[in-house]
C-alpha cells in the first residue's frame, strides 16, 4: 500500500520536513493547521474567521487526497484564549457539523505564532459510496 502526501502554503513544511496531509489507505492524517492565509490575501482576524481558514485548508488537503468533508472522523482544536471557544466552535460546526466528528478544544499557552488564535489537526476516513457513518 502506497502512502501520498500533499502540501500546503505553509512555509513551516518544508523548513520543518513534514506534509500537511498523509493518506495511507484510506485513512487521511492532516498535520497541525493554522489560518495561513492564500498567497496574496491579507491574514485574518478574530479566531472565528481564522477557524474558517483552518477548515478551508483542511478541506482542501484532505479533497486533495481524494477525500471529501463529509470523511472527516476527528478533530482537535487548539485555541490560546477560552474566551474564544464558541466563536470557534460555531465555525467548528459550519466547517464539519456534516460530518459530526468527534472533536477536542484545548486550550494551550501559545501557537508558534502570536497572531494565530487557532490551530487545528484532523482526521479522514475515506468510505466508498455504499458506507455511512450515519445510522
Amino acid at each position: 500500500m502506497q502512502d501520498q502526501r500533499w502540501h500546503g502554503i505553509s512555509p513551516y513544511e518544508e523548513r520543518y520536513g513534514f506534509a500537511r496531509g498523509v493518506r495511507l489507505g484510506n485513512v487521511i492524517h492532516v498535520a497541525g493547521t493554522a489560518p495561513i492565509a492564500a498567497e496574496g490575501s491579507p491574514t485574518v482576524d478574530g479566531a472565528y474567521a481564522q477557524m474558517i481558514r483552518c477548515g478551508e485548508i483542511a478541506q482542501q488537503t484532505i479533497e486533495g487526497l481524494g477525500g471529501a468533508i463529509e470523511d472527516v472522523v476527528r478533530t482537535r482544536m487548539f485555541i490560546v484564549d477560552a474566551d474564544d471557544a464558541d466563536d470557534v466552535g460555531r465555525a467548528h460546526g459550519e466547517v464539519f457539523g456534516r460530518s459530526e466528528p468527534a472533536a477536542t478544544m484545548v486550550v494551550v499557552a501559545a501557537l508558534l505564532d502570536s497572531t494565530w488564535l487557532v490551530e487545528i489537526e484532523v482526521e479522514a476516513i475515506v468510505r466508498d459510496s455504499s458506507e455511512s457513518i450515519h445510522n
